[in-house]
């Protein structure tokens, strides 16, 4: 993946343009939200799910999936905030393809996303 805007936490938007709001998500619950980020990764937050009340489903395409699963929408919606946030921050690093310290930066990244998992299981 390469990523070619500036990333921010303010590149998130709709997915799909809001359309798949109402929807069957991954975890076959109805989708609450679903954002996309500019450079690369997609969050969704589902309710009424096959595992458990509320889940969050997130990946940065290319290099990750992960989903977590909630008791509460309070403490999902918390997650989805928390989540959205440390997603950007990996998209930051994750180096263009001419990047002369490219090798180095995904090492970086790699373990930023272990941390990613470890720190929301």
């Amino acid at each position: 993946m390469t990523s070619t805007l500036p990333v921010t936490h303010e590149s998130w938007y709709p997915f799909e343009g809001g359309r798949t709001v109402g929807q069957r998500g991954p975890e076959n619950g109805v989708i609450l939200q679903d954002e996309e980020h500019a450079n690369g990764a997609r969050i969704t937050l589902e309710c009424g799910c096959s595992a458990a009340p509320f889940a969050i489903t997130c990946s940065i395409y290319g290099w990750m999936v992960h989903t977590r699963y909630f008791p509460t929408e309070e403490s999902a919606q918390q997650a989805f905030k928390e989540m959205k946030f440390e997603l950007a921050n990996i998209l930051r690093l994750i180096p263009n393809e001419n990047d002369p310290e490219a090798e180095t930066k995904l090492q970086v990244v790699g373990k930023m996303l272990l941390d990613f998992i470890e720190r929301f299981p």
